[in-house]
């Protein structure tokens, strides 16, 4: 898990973790009882990550809403809770809530350095929570998002590739431009 920094701390649940996360100002997540302190995100991501916000909450209706850096929990993993870059939900939630009550659909934007981890355990987790429908993994290196969907037949996985590409998030009726998202950076290559 290059990218993703293991602490020396012992295993912990969900609730234990919680516990101590409020105490710090370091972007964890627990992966099998283990706390994993996550990397700084780059300038890019962060570019990325603020146009995704402002254009989805834009056309988002109500009640839905966004939330950056969303703790996502396993319903059944005890000992793992996720950070999202951004989910949707529509379900109401309480003022000292720390996990996203029924997602949508969840972001995660790719580094180099997370995307193995981004695509396969969390990935994985995300697609066993009953309420998510969607699920965007947005590249920071090129223009390019894979669109996972879920339909009666199991989950679809499409390919979003240059900035005249349309993402149509039906999960939650929202259509854009990859040209929107990657507005003002400009990759060599």
């Amino acid at each position: 898990m290059s990218g993703l920094q293991q602490t020396e701390i012992p295993c912990m649940t969900v609730e234990e973790f919680l516990q101590w996360e409020s105490d710090t100002d370091i972007r964890h997540e627990l992966i099998n009882g283990h706390i994993i302190a996550m990397a700084p995100p780059s300038l890019v991501h962060g570019k990325i990550l603020a146009k995704l916000t402002v254009a989805i909450q834009r056309q988002l209706p109500p009640p839905c809403y966004v939330i950056v850096e969303a703790g996502i929990r396993l319903a059944d993993q005890a000992n793992s809770f996720y950070q999202a870059d951004l989910a949707v939900s529509c379900a109401s939630f309480e003022l000292e809530d720390r996990c996203l009550p029924e997602p949508v659909m969840i972001v995660e934007i790719l580094s180099p350095s997370t995307q193995s981890h981004d695509r396969g355990n969390k990935v994985s987790a995300y697609r066993t929570l009953s309420s998510v429908r969607e699920i965007l993994l947005v590249s920071s290196t090129h223009v390019h998002m894979e669109l996972w969907r879920r339909t009666p037949d199991g989950w679809l996985v499409m390919d979003l590739i240059g900035r005249d590409t349309r993402l149509v998030l039906e999960s939650i009726g929202v259509e854009l431009t990859l040209a929107e998202i990657y507005a003002g950076i400009d990759y060599m290559g």
